[in-house]
Order: structure tokens, then C-alpha cells, then sequence
């Protein structure tokens, strides 16, 4: 028998530091964290090879805690390791009375994890409930192109193995034969306000797991010898999951209770509670030991991988793209659909090795298909997973990738939630959402994306750590602008999001046009209003504009806003020098460029009226785009008319 008397006292010297350390910052999750103290000692002092003190060497083995919320044993544990944190530039060890600063505004010892403000140890943020399995198969993915043996533990609960992305996680995971995974499911019985459904049970989750095509073990997480048993398995060709059975507030009954979820004990509690687990020392024979007195184990940490600069990309010209995918026909006369030219960008970006595709079952729609012809083994396909999918680029972005996620712009709202904790933990992912707006006509609302302006936007006027954007919005007009900002997407640091549109349309630009971010394009003077748009209703605004001078003699200008953050002050200058007269176009719900133009003029001076046409009333199916547009007034007669009362109403 292996002695574990060591790991015995570190358990209960966690144990306390987790009860003092909740109490102290008045919330926390101590019972969560509690019933996870034997697994996580295991990993951190003994299985896992890494170094804390180098928490950012890409060789090593991974924790990825989906269950965030039981975060205090990581940083209980890591603290007493003297782990580093901060950034390699400017490192900092931590102490073991470090973690009584959870949860405090200047500690890096957030609620929940998260990398961004500077805990290294883990690679994304987490406790949007689900997502952690995702990620952990994006790294492991990552460690299989780089030729790494690493492994990836990932905590999840027992309720939390009820979302859906957990099952879409299990299914890549298996797809893709992404043995470096191992899934520990934390299985205590309670979930926020009650017990869990029977569902959830340890013996339902491994008969799932089992089907999906997991190698299952079914462990009692208190136990050491079933513990590192089933943690130093040999791996097959099935990923392991391991089910631990598990208490809930391990070694203090008062956090045992069934409603004891998210609830830290009262000051007047806690001296029960570490005279509890005193007397736990002493059954399992041990003596209570100081910090500075337990025994750990050498921690074995492997060499550090080369990591790969960021940055340096290029996609080359337009023409040889084109020509690689079989459409140098289409630059030839000028004319081709913006997710095309995003495909064939894709595929030429793709001669560097760093970057990686996957897309939801629809590649040959978004025409990330040229990109899977081409570099087969760094594209990972997703299937009708975008929940998944796009987790799983977060752990592929953390292992150093530049993943690009494509999909319908609809189909991406089911992730909304994952993009929303990939700006978070500022993951480096690129996001393009194809059949963007009204112009998809045929196939009516269900498919087209509407939505994702308002959405994307939010996070764009949100700041990340460093005071960056926490999403860049490209909004190509032409297959020209659609390459070029492709290739700027892959050299920003940071999330990007693309909107593409079905149609096949004009070039509007040279094909040596260059774009920059926040820049846009005064691609027409005008002298009494200026039409500020962006993607296919650039082709709709020149026609207005071209109708407008027919039938009222009138001259209007037009922008093309092909990204957001974008320099508004400029636009209301030039729109101040058209009388005072903006008028934006969008085929997507408020949120967007409009909002943002008239809350830029509600600021300004210049006293410029800004009008918008959005789209305000849900769509439906029509034959074509015209009459798609038509249907919800975004047409040509519909502009001309909103153009005409500005003028009549400046007089």
C-alpha cells in the first residue's frame, strides 16, 4: 500500500484554508470546493507534470476547472505551491496566506477562473456552467498538431453534466479521438437548491459517457488508492472519464446540507469547523501540520515547447487566392460572394502553420471548405455543435493556435453565452458569421443573422484587462475588403467577428485597396447627405444614390463602415459638410452601426442629424433579395424616400 499520509495533512490544511478563506471574503463556494480537495491534491501535488512557477510553459498538463465556481481549492493549492502569477514580464509568487484575498477587487484570485487578470494557471475563463470539457478538447487538439504528450484534466460537476454542451463535448472529443482529455465528473449529489436529478446520478452520467464511447471508471473521490488508480490509467484509443463519487462539503457538516450551495460559514463558525476537520485528521491518524511542515512530492515538469509568435500573417494577393480555389474566373469579372472571398483568404492564410479552422457542419456554405481541403489535419470539423465549437477554439487559442470558427451568423447565436466568456478570459478567436442580414431572401428568418450586431457590438464597447476591445466587428462590402480583412483579423490579438452575405456582388475596391482597423471608405462624394453603411447594403445604397440623383437632383455621399470600432468623429464631419444630413442603412436589428453613429452626434458639437433605416419588423421568405428588402423597407424606393424628407426637412 502506497503511503498517503502526507497528502492526508495536506487535505485538511486546505481544507480549513478553503473554509477560512470563503468566510473571510464573505462569498464563496466552500462546500463545492470542499468535496474536491482529494482529487485536486492528487493532480496538484502528484499527478500532474507541470511547474508552478512557470505556469506558462505550453508543454505542460493542463487543469481546466469547468465547475469554476468550486475555484477556492485551485487557489488554495496553488498558493501553498508559491505558484506565479501576473504576466512573464512582470511574475509574482504567491504565498499561502495569499489566498485570503479571494474574491478581493485588487487580488488575481477572482470568483471565477479567469486568465485575464492574471492567474496563468488556468487557460480560460470558466463558471458559465458546461463549457470546460470544450475547452479542454481545443488544447488537446492543439497539443496533437504540436506533437506534445500532454493530458488535460477537466473538472465538471454533476448538474452541470445536464447542459447540452457537455453531451456536444463528449461527441468531438471521441470524433476526433482527443485521448489527451481526461474528464473528471465531480459527482456530490447536490446541486444549487437541491439534490440532483437521478439523470445526473454517477451511474447515469458513466452509462452516457459509456455510449458516447468513453472508457468510464467510477471512482470514490475520497479514497487515494481508487483516486490515483483511475488518474494514472494507461489511455487507449477511448478517452477516460472518470465519475467520482464524492461529499459535498468534505469534513465539515455544517456545510453538508442540501442548501449549503454558494454559502460560506459565519465568522462565529468557523473555529467548529476547523476543530472539525482536526478530529478528521485524527481518524485518518494524522496530526495537524503546518504550511511549512507537510511533505510534497518533486513535481516532474517537462521542457518548455517552442510557443509561436504572434502576429506576421498574410494571405497574399487576391488573384493567386483565387486562383488556388478555382474562382479566378470571378476575379476575372469582378464579381464574387464575400463568404467566398473569406474562404479562399482562409485557405491562403493557412500556409502558416498556426492557424486552425473548424466550422458547424456548414463548410461548404462560409467555404471554410477550401481551407479543409487543403490543411485537413488543422481543420476540425464541429458538426451541429456551436456551442462546443466555439469552446473549444478558446482552448485552441490558449495553446497558442489562431483558430477561425465559422458558421451561419444565426447558428451563432446559440453561443452567444461562449463568446461572451471567450471575451472574458480574452481569447484570441476568430468568429465569422455567413448569411449575415436580409439579403439570404429565400430561406427567411431562421437562417439569417440579425441579432449579431447588437450582440457583437456590446462587446466591442466593452474593454478587456489590457484596454483593448474585447471584439473587433469586420463588415466587408466586396470579395476585395473580405480578403484584406480576413488577413487583419489573423494579425489582431484578440476576438474578431466577420459578417459575410450569400449573394454574389460587384467589387466595389482595387484589389490593391488597403483597410485598417477602425478605418472606413468615402467611396462616394456627395453634396446634401451622405448614406453611411457597410456589407451588402453598399450595393443597395448605390443604386438610392444613383436613383436619387434621377429622380430628385439630389447628391449623396456614401461610407462604407467596414469595421467597428470605427472613427466616428470623422463620419460626422464629413456628414457636417452634406448639410448636416446622415443617413444610416443596416439589414440587421437595432444595435449597430446606428446606434453608434447617433451616439457619437449626440455627443458632437457639430449639430449633425443622424436618421437610420433598420431593420424593425421580423422578416420572411421572398424570392429575392430585392424583395426581401422591399418587404421590410430597407429597398431602394424606401432609402430614396428617407433621403428625400432629410433634404426636405434640413431646408
Amino acid at each position: 500500500m502506497a503511503d498517503y499520509r502526507d497528502l492526508d495533512r495536506k487535505v485538511i490544511q486546505l481544507g480549513k484554508q478553503i473554509v477560512r478563506m470563503c468566510t473571510d471574503a464573505g462569498s464563496g463556494h466552500p462546500s463545492s470546493a470542499l468535496s474536491l480537495v482529494h482529487i485536486v491534491s492528487a493532480l496538484m501535488y502528484r499527478v500532474m507534470r507541470y511547474d508552478p512557477k512557470d505556469p506558462w510553459n505550453n508543454a505542460s498538463d493542463r487543469l481546466v476547472l469547468s465547475e469554476g465556481h468550486a475555484v477556492p481549492v485551485i487557489y488554495a493549492a496553488y498558493c501553498d505551491l508559491g505558484g506565479v502569477v501576473g504576466s512573464p514580464e512582470a511574475p509574482s509568487e504567491l504565498r499561502f496566506d495569499d489566498a485570503m484575498t479571494l474574491r478581493a477587487a485588487d487580488s488575481v484570485l477572482d470568483g471565477h477562473p479567469n486568465p485575464a487578470i492574471g492567474f496563468p494557471f488556468f487557460d480560460s475563463a470558466t463558471g458559465s456552467l458546461g463549457q470546460g470539457l470544450s475547452i479542454a478538447a481545443g488544447l488537446a487538439a492543439a497539443a496533437r498538431l504540436d506533437g506534445l504528450d500532454r493530458k488535460f484534466y477537466c473538472i465538471c460537476g454533476d448538474g452541470e453534466a445536464r447542459e447540452g454542451q457537455v453531451a456536444e463535448a463528449a461527441d468531438f472529443i471521441v470524433d476526433h479521438k482527443l485521448t489527451g482529455v481526461v474528464a473528471i465528473f465531480n459527482c456530490n449529489g447536490q446541486a444549487q437548491n437541491a439534490y440532483v436529478s437521478p439523470q445526473q446520478s454517477p451511474d447515469a452520467i458513466a452509462a452516457k459517457l459509456l455510449a458516447y464511447g468513453w472508457d468510464v471508471r467510477t471512482i470514490d473521490g475520497h479514497n487515494w488508492e481508487e483516486i490515483f488508480g483511475a488518474l494514472t490509467a494507461e489511455i487507449g484509443e477511448k478517452p477516460l472519464a472518470i465519475i467520482a463519487r464524492t461529499v459535498k462539503g468534505w469534513g465539515v457538516s455544517a456545510l453538508q446540507d442540501e442548501n449549503s450551495h454558494g454559502k460560506p460559514l459565519g465568522a462565529e463558525m468557523v473555529e467548529a469547523a476547523v476543530a472539525e476537520l482536526d478530529a478528521k485528521a485524527g481518524e485518518l491518524g494524522e496530526a495537524e501540520a503546518g504550511a511549512s511542515d507537510v511533505r510534497v512530492a518533486q513535481l516532474s515538469a517537462p521542457q518548455p515547447a517552442m510557443r509561436p509568435a504572434r502576429g506576421g500573417f498574410t494571405a497574399g494577393a487576391l488573384a493567386d487566392a483565387l486562383k488556388t480555389v478555382g474562382l479566378e474566373k470571378a476575379f476575372e469579372d469582378k464579381i464574387l460572394s464575400t463568404r467566398r472571398a473569406y474562404g479562399a483568404a482562409l485557405n491562403a492564410l493557412g500556409a502558416d502553420e498556426r492557424i486552425v479552422a473548424m466550422d458547424g457542419d456548414v463548410r461548404n456554405s462560409t467555404f471554410a471548405i477550401f481551407f479543409a481541403d487543403n490543411h485537413p489535419q488543422r481543420y476540425f470539423e464541429a458538426r451541429i455543435a456551436e456551442q462546443n465549437m466555439v469552446s473549444a477554439a478558446v482552448g485552441l487559442a490558449a495553446a497558442g493556435k489562431v483558430p477561425f470558427v465559422s458558421s451561419f451568423a444565426k447558428f451563432l447565436v446559440r453561443a452567444f453565452d461562449q463568446v461572451e466568456m471567450a471575451a472574458v478570459g480574452s481569447a484570441n478567436i476568430k468568429l465569422c458569421g455567413s448569411h449575415a442580414g436580409v439579403s439570404l431572401a429565400a430561406d427567411g428568418p431562421s437562417q439569417m443573422g440579425l441579432t449579431d450586431m447588437a450582440f457583437f457590438r456590446s462587446l466591442m464597447r466593452s474593454r478587456r484587462a489590457d484596454g483593448a476591445p474585447a471584439c473587433r466587428i469586420m463588415l466587408p462590402s466586396d470579395a476585395v475588403s473580405a480578403f484584406k480583412l480576413t488577413e487583419l483579423m489573423a494579425n489582431i490579438d484578440g476576438m474578431c467577428y466577420m459578417r459575410t452575405h450569400r449573394p454574389d456582388v460587384p467589387f466595389v475596391y482595387d484589389e490593391n485597396e488597403t483597410f485598417r482597423m477602425g478605418g472606413f471608405k468615402h467611396i462616394v462624394d456627395g453634396e446634401d447627405l451622405v448614406i453611411v453603411t457597410s456589407g451588402y447594403m453598399v450595393h443597395v445604397a448605390r443604386r438610392a444614390i444613383e436613383a436619387l440623383e434621377e429622380q430628385a437632383g439630389l447628391s449623396a455621399g456614401l461610407i462604407d463602415v467596414y469595421s467597428l470600432p470605427v472613427e466616428t468623429d470623422e463620419i460626422l464631419r464629413i456628414g457636417d459638410d452634406c448639410r448636416g444630413q446622415i443617413l444610416v442603412l443596416e439589414d440587421n436589428y437595432v444595435g449597430g452601426i446606428a446606434d453608434e453613429i447617433t451616439a457619437a452626434a449626440a455627443c458632437s458639437d457639430l449639430g449633425v442629424m443622424v436618421d437610420s433605416l433598420v431593420l424593425r419588423s421580423i422578416p420572411k421568405s421572398a424570392r429575392t433579395p430585392d424583395e426581401t428588402l422591399a418587404l421590410v423597407h430597407l429597398g431602394v424606393p424606401d432609402i430614396v424616400s428617407a433621403a428625400q424628407k432629410m433634404f426636405d426637412q434640413s431646408e
